[in-house]
Parts: structure tokens; C-alpha cells; sequence
């Protein structure tokens, strides 16, 4: 699985990355996203919506998009309202404090089911995140990052921004944040758009490696 410490740090790039990379091993790769927030939606062959990332995704894997790959997708339509399509089909409009009251628990529903149905289908599922699982005010109603990862039995690698600065403080304040049974899914740390000299670079590197320990591994990306 592959968290991000925030929006935007490249999680969709790198999953879609590991998805090429593994079909072009000959494994057979789903991608999945347990809930997108998005306006960029598409149709699968059945006419269920999913999100254009994963549809993305798919295609890079080199399957048809399903449905299972992104079983929730919540469209803003402004003023904390969002549009929630579930399984791909339209199930209503709600308010952020209503669809954490009522969606909770037939979207976790959905997920896991979504979840086993790619499970017999596939040899590797590549699960993302949204935004970032250290949001402490909303971790117990959080169905798309480390629950998915806890449900999986998955590792985890966490991708930082470092073209935006403070990536190396924004990793470690993730996994400060984050309870001891799910900073031990973390796995691997990217730090994504490096353009810059790594010499410079690699004492802050040393010194991320050494404050996280025990990390099973860094990689870097431009």
C-alpha cells in the first residue's frame, strides 16, 4: 500500500509506477483506491463511476477498470457537500458530518467486499490512500488509508513532497503521529519530486533513517 503525508505528493504516480512495473513481470495487478474524492470520474463497461485515477491505474496494469478498484467516490459539490457514489451507483448527497454518520459503515462494507472480489481475481493488489493517515480528528471514521493496510496484512510506504519543502519533518510528524500498531506497517519511505544534488541531500537522509529506525528502506524519485 502506498500512504502519502499529505495531498498531492505523488501516491497516484507512484501506484501507478508498481502497477506497470508488476504487469510487465507478468503478474496480474489491480489497483486500488477505497475512497477518491474527485470531479474526474469514469464509466467501466458496466456504466459504473469510479475515479479516472484508477481507471488510470488499471490501464497501466494493463486490465480493464472495474468497479472493486474504487468503491467509493465522493463528488464536491461545494458548501461540504459531496455527491456519494457507492459501488458505482449515485446513493445520495450529504453533508461531511451526515456521510461520516451514515456511510461509515456500508462503505467499509463496500470496500471489503471490493477488496475480496480483487483478491480472487488478481495476483497483487496496489492499495492508495487519501490525503494523509495522521488526520487525528477523523482516524476513527478513516476507511481508505491504514485500516485498508491492517485489513490486507500489507507493508506500507509513505511518500513525501520534498519539491514543497519540509518533507523530511512532514515524515517524521506523520509516523509521531500515527498509533504503534500502524507506524509497524510502514515499511519504506519515497521522497518524491527530487530534482536537486544528492550529496546534499543525504545527510538529511541519514538523519531521517536513523530518527524512524527501524525503516526496511528510502528510495528517491524526480
Amino acid at each position: 500500500m502506498v500512504v502519502g503525508t499529505s495531498s498531492h505528493v505523488g501516491k497516484s504516480l507512484v501506484v501507478t509506477a508498481i502497477c506497470r512495473l508488476l504487469a510487465r513481470r507478468g503478474y496480474r495487478v489491480a489497483p486500488f483506491k477505497a475512497q477518491n474524492m474527485s470531479l474526474n470520474a469514469y464509466a467501466t463497461e458496466d456504466g459504473s463511476e469510479i475515479a479516472y485515477a484508477q481507471a488510470l491505474q488499471a490501464w497501466a496494469a494493463q486490465v480493464l477498470p472495474q468497479v472493486e478498484m474504487n468503491p467509493i467516490l465522493l463528488k464536491p459539490l461545494g458548501n461540504m457537500t459531496s455527491q456519494v457514489i457507492l459501488n458505482g451507483k449515485v446513493v445520495g448527497t450529504y453533508a461531511a458530518a451526515d456521510y461520516y454518520a451514515q456511510v461509515f459503515e456500508p462503505g467499509w462494507q463496500a470496500v471489503t467486499t471490493a477488496l475480496a472480489t480483487l483478491g480472487q481475481g488478481y495476483d497483487w493488489i496496489v492499495a492508495e490512500g487519501a490525503g494523509s493517515p495522521a488526520e487525528v480528528n477523523l482516524h476513527h471514521r478513516d476507511l481508505t488509508n491504514l485500516r485498508v493496510a491492517e485489513h490486507l496484512g500489507s507493508p506500507v510506504w509513505l511518500v513525501a513532497d520534498i519539491d514543497r519543502g519540509g518533507a523530511l519533518a512532514h515524515v517524521v510528524g506523520t509516523l509521531q503521529v500515527l498509533p504503534p500498531h500502524e507506524r509497524r506497517l510502514i515499511q519504506g519511505i519515497i521522497i518524491n519530486k527530487f530534482r536537486g544534488s544528492l550529496p546534499l541531500l543525504q545527510p538529511g537522509l541519514d538523519w531521517l533513517e536513523c530518527t524512524t529506525d527501524p525503516i526496511a528502506g528510502y528510495c528517491w524519485a524526480g
